[in-house]
């Protein structure tokens, strides 16, 4: 219903209760129900899924269509990206969130700053999205407030195609609400945990869940050693818990990325069940790396597998875990890959050591060889060094083709000496066009940055630190964040109105007409940043 219609028949409602509901004004309810569109955290899910969808199919269309996001920890992180993408772009299309259990980890534990291990409270992580929504509503709630405060300044005017115009721009109005793709780690404990957390990330808002093939107790950090994988039928058990509880709450067209750590996983916890040879388990099984059993060499308690004909002992290590073959990852990722997709994923995500085109395309390839349409969520973390990588793929390129690259060392490739070399340039290039070009060869749909905002909180908080308890004091604070506050408009340099104060005037004013005591007066400070 449009804004002018639903005034009219809030007006009939108002009307028909023989003026009792008189004090109550029907624009205004109007313009409240505009500024909270979504009533519950399911009506978010299954707007944004229908997005991602659209998304998706856009993408297999073009492949220059992939999308985007920036890791949040906090709903005001989230509110300001979207509000920065609204002024820098005109629109959210293509932008979503992405929640990283890492950092929930890391900044939103009752426990403190926690390795990503899955030892976080599971209950932060849904409360995360529902904060993340609550201050994106509210993005929307602020937008839409000054619109209508410039509606009413353009009608006391009598500037009716001003009003005219504001009026059109609210019919079209553009939400700062965007999916979010949410990190369910390896599911925080069996398949009906997995489930009833699911159950409660979908309820908070969240459209997309993304969960990995590690084990809960042992889940580690995708870039961190020691990550142990499970066999595919406990993984897809879980990925099974999640599709039931998308249905069950109605979002039926709920994302669910399935990320592969095999990679960089050489362990595994348990032996995969094989009924007949070649079937699931028994291709989990071939990856392991076992001696032939004799008389001899047979100690009590082992465990023995048929290959080929000859009984083997996977090799067991004194944590109890059995070990893969070594230079099995990019085989088991592609098996990881096609199983989950044929068993109910949508997006894949591989987890890998480096941002190299090449490795991810080799291996998506090879998928796509049985699922044509398979896409990737790529991680583009912040875990690699960016500038080393690429400057060692440009010397090793370099070497490869006979270029002299005598004016270059390797092992110092990192220093500020090669910033403005042709090496250093050629590489800032192909870090520039990686997301463009890696989904056009490698099938990456969605590329994101898990731990961004962490790091620009740690970088602006040092530059502040030092500047303002150093000798520039105060100008320190000025030149450093205000004054490029107000030159570069970000909208919170107004932080009254950010925090919604200019919201509550307004209802205020609803409720109270003229007797309204309002904050944004004459003597409000924050006047000074009108200009």
């Amino acid at each position: 219903m449009t804004y002018q219609n639903d005034i009219g028949r809030l007006s009939d409602l108002i009307g028909s209760k023989n003026g009792t509901w008189d004090g109550i004004d029907a624009e205004s309810v109007s313009r409240m129900r505009l500024q909270n569109r979504f009533q519950t955290g399911l009506d978010i899910a299954r707007y944004t899924a229908k997005i991602m969808r659209a998304d998706m199919a856009a993408y297999d269309a073009d492949a220059a269509n992939y999308t985007q996001s920036l890791g949040c920890w906090h709903g005001f992180i989230a509110q300001q990206k979207m509000i920065s993408i609204k002024k820098h772009f005109g629109t959210t299309d293509r932008r979503y969130l992405y929640l990283s259990g890492w950092m929930v980890a890391a900044l939103r534990s009752e426990f403190g700053p926690l390795p990503d291990q899955s030892m976080h409270e599971k209950t932060s992580v849904p409360a995360l999205i529902e904060e993340l929504y609550t201050f994106l509503r509210q993005a929307d709630a602020r937008e839409l407030g000054m619109m209508f405060r410039d509606i009413d300044a353009a009608r006391d005017s009598g500037n009716q195609l001003e009003e005219q115009r504001l009026l059109h721009a609210v019919e079209n109005y553009q939400t700062h609400v965007v999916p979010v793709i949410a990190d369910i780690d390896a599911g925080f404990g069996n398949a009906e945990a997995t489930y009833l957390l699911a159950r409660k990330m979908i309820e908070a808002g969240a459209c997309a869940l993304q969960i990995e093939n590690q084990v809960s107790d042992e889940k580690q950090c995708g870039h961190q050693d020691g990550k142990v994988t499970v066999p595919h039928e406990d993984f897809l058990a879980k990925v099974r818990a999640c599709r039931y509880a998308f249905l069950e709450l109605g979002v039926e067209d709920g994302i669910i990325v399935t990320r592969t750590d095999s990679l960089g996983a050489g362990l595994t916890k348990q032996i995969a069940i094989s009924h007949t040879p070649g079937d699931l388990g028994d291709q989990y099984n071939a990856f392991l790396d076992c001696e032939e059993i004799t008389p001899e060499n047979a100690t009590n308690g082992d465990v023995i597998i048929n290959r080929d004909g000859k009984m083997m002992r996977p090799k067991r290590l004194p944590s109890n875990l059995y070990q893969f073959r070594p230079g099995t990852g990019e085989d088991r990722c592609v098996l990881d890959s096609i199983t989950s997709l044929q068993n109910g994923a949508d997006l894949l995500w591989i987890e890998t050591e480096k941002p190299h085109i090449e490795q991810i395309a080799g291996m998506v390839d090879r998928i796509r060889e049985v699922v044509p349409n398979a896409k990737l969520v790529y991680n583009n973390s912040p875990s690699f060094n960016w500038t080393l990588n690429f400057r060692q793929q440009v010397f090793d390129a370099w070497s490869t083709e006979g270029k002299d690259v005598s004016a270059y060392d390797r092992a110092r490739l990192m220093s500020v000496d090669y910033d403005t070399t042709e090496l250093g340039k050629v590489a800032d290039e192909q870090i520039r066009t990686f997301q463009s070009e890696s989904a056009k060869r490698a099938g990456i749909f969605h590329h994101l940055i898990t731990l961004p905002t962490y790091h620009t909180a740690a970088l602006s908080t040092d530059n502040l630190a030092r500047e303002y308890f150093g000798e520039a004091g105060m100008l320190g604070y000025v030149l450093g964040v205000q004054r490029q506050e107000i030159r570069q408009g970000i909208a919170c340099v107004k932080h009254q109105n950010m925090s919604g104060s200019d919201i509550g005037d307004d209802h205020k004013e609803y409720f109270a007409g003229e007797a309204a005591l309002k904050a944004g007066g004459a003597h409000n400070t924050m006047n000074q940043f009108a200009a």
